[in-house]
């Protein structure tokens, strides 16, 4: 076991999935990131960051959340990294894929120079055993579904077709044929995301059941190692060191990274004012008091936060579509975003965020052609709660909400507690703060009521949000299912994959019916307040993906 610091030790920020900076300030532009030639850099390049979280998995295959695929993304690499405009480009791959006209088959040749932290060339079969060990039914990974548009991808994720069956292959040590099973316009950015990136089928066979339980049990193709890490979901601090083996080492600067788990604001911003941090998240009052400090830092995030349901049982009272209504009209999303959180989150509409998908014609942002719009209103509320307890058979009714225990959850906690109790009279909510990687857990064994969770975009397309409520789908934690929603959803994702206009209706359609039945109940998009040393630049977040890149961050003087 390493050494735990002392508590006033280095320390990072980061949080929950993904992002563009924009706001107060932006967290990466152009000139920083050319600057640092002509810049002077500091001789300590230490970034010291604060985190809100444990980390729940350093295992590429069964990693699920933010804090994990932030830092996979910087600890390893896939063909594509999403560079600061949050664009796909080579990376793993010497260059960009050869696409065949049927917009089916990826031909990609692999940079020569990438190698393992341990020495061990990047080769072809690095990457056809990680996708098959990600896909294997066997390995229990929830983001095996993302690999059903690969040819036979359905099949292997099911167990009814061996892993080799599916659509990779290694042409020779250098060169990769990738087969679709339709065509899939958002493919490239699943070639920056951390679940298709490659393994060391070596390291992960002689550590068998160990592999990626602690950082020596792995070895890194990225940026940066992952050390003193000694456990998923318990372990409160972890290192970044700078990876000599890397192809592009030149171009990092960082040599340390320091992350450490706190999860009360004022302390990380109290870290952060004595120099012991360099990045640290703020909500509400704090975000509010610092709202004009230079170092202050917005980034919007593509992700929503919503209520989730558990619609398991056939007798769950949450399968009543006019409850789930009452619920969310009681909710006022600009009280939460305003009042709460100040941090520059805004207030959902829908379940796919702002500025994540724009239409085909047109360029119209997604959020502006839905039709189907959530709103606060306390009227419809108690209409909708006459019409449950009249269908339910109740006066009375009290359930409990589950989420992560951090200091902003535990305030919406409050609010949502005490605005359900008043706008709709008999309703009684107890609330649950967990370890995030317990809210985790309990969610994927349907081991809750109502959950606050949430989604950050895996790519850029409103598939990444709208996938995920089609029955079955392993992220549909409560079961929500509506026979016109899974309709609409496939035929955007077969029919009319191949028709962008088609496929931006079907999409459409999709969001208008999931809020209109509030399948879930979106709260807010996220936006993240941070304080940032302003001797740290080119942090790059992005709004899609694994949520922030280091590879490009440097200390300056």
């Amino acid at each position: 076991m390493k050494k735990k610091k002392v508590f006033g030790l280095l320390l990072l920020a980061s949080f929950m999935l993904v992002a563009c900076g924009s706001g107060g300030k932006t967290a990466t532009n152009e000139s920083e990131l050319k600057g640092k030639d002509s810049e002077q850099l500091s001789s300590n390049q230490v970034f010291n960051l604060v985190v809100q979280q444990e980390m729940p998995s350093a295992d590429l295959s069964l990693a699920t959340d933010t804090i994990s695929f932030s830092a996979l993304n910087n600890v390893y690499e896939g063909l594509y990294r999403l560079d600061k405009n949050t664009k796909p480009a080579a990376a793993g791959a010497a260059e960009m894929a050869e696409i065949s006209e049927d917009g089916l088959t990826y031909k990609l040749k692999l940079r020569k120079d990438a190698k393992w932290s341990n020495g061990d060339p990047v080769v072809a079969e690095n990457y056809v055993f990680g996708w098959q060990r990600t896909a294997n039914p066997k390995t229990g990974g929830e983001y095996a579904y993302l690999f059903e548009l690969v040819k036979n991808g359905a099949a292997v994720v099911s167990g009814d077709k061996p892993v080799e069956e599916l659509g990779i292959k290694a042409i020779n040590e250098y060169e990769l044929e990738i087969t679709l099973e339709k065509i899939t316009p958002y493919f490239d950015y699943l070639l920056a995301f951390p679940s298709f990136f490659p393994q060391n089928k070596k390291i992960v066979e002689e550590m068998g059941k160990d592999y990626a339980t602690s950082s020596e049990k792995s070895v890194y193709n990225g940026p940066f190692v992952l050390e003193n890490f000694d456990g998923p979901g318990t372990d409160t601090n972890w290192t970044y060191t700078k990876n000599d083996q890397y192809w592009d080492k030149d171009t990092v600067k960082l040599q340390t990274i320091n992350n450490d788990v706190v999860k009360e604001a004022p302390t990380a911003l109290n870290l952060f004012q004595d120099g012991q941090a360099d990045d640290v998240m703020l909500t509400g009052e704090l975000a509010q008091q610092m709202a004009n400090d230079p170092e202050l830092v917005i980034e919007k995030d593509g992700r929503t936060v919503y209520l989730e349901f558990n619609q398991i049982k056939e007798d769950s009272p949450f399968r009543n579509a006019n409850l789930r209504k009452a619920i969310s009209y009681a909710i006022d999303r600009e009280a939460v975003v305003n009042q709460i959180l100040g941090d520059g989150s805004i207030e959902s509409k829908g379940l796919v965020p702002q500025g994540l998908a724009s239409s085909p014609e047109g360029n119209k942002d997604f959020t502006e052609e839905s039709k189907v719009k959530l709103s606060y209103n306390v009227e419809k509320a108690k209409e909708y709660w006459d019409k449950a307890k009249k269908e339910l058979g109740i006066t009375t009714f009290k359930a409990d909400i589950i989420a992560a225990d951090t200091d902003s959850n535990k305030k919406i906690l409050e609010y949502l507690q005490g605005a359900l109790k008043e706008n709709l009279a008999g309703f009684e909510m107890t609330v649950s703060p967990v370890p995030f990687s317990v809210r985790l857990d309990r969610e994927s064994r349907g081991d809750f009521e109502i959950t606050l969770s949430g989604w950050g975009a895996d790519y850029a397309d409103p598939s990444s949000f709208l996938d995920l409520f089609i029955t079955g789908n392993a992220y549909n934690r409560g079961k929500y299912s509506n026979k016109k929603y899974d309709e609409v959803v496939k035929s955007s994702n077969t029919t009319n994959a191949g028709n962008p206009e088609k496929r931006w209706q079907d999409m459409l359609s999709a969001e208008d019916i999931i809020i209109e039945d509030i399948g879930i109940a979106p709260i807010y998009q996220k936006s993240e307040a941070h304080m940032r040393n302003k001797k740290v630049k080119g942090v790059v977040a992005h709004a899609a993906g694994a949520r922030f890149d280091y590879k490009w961050t440097y200390i300056s003087e």
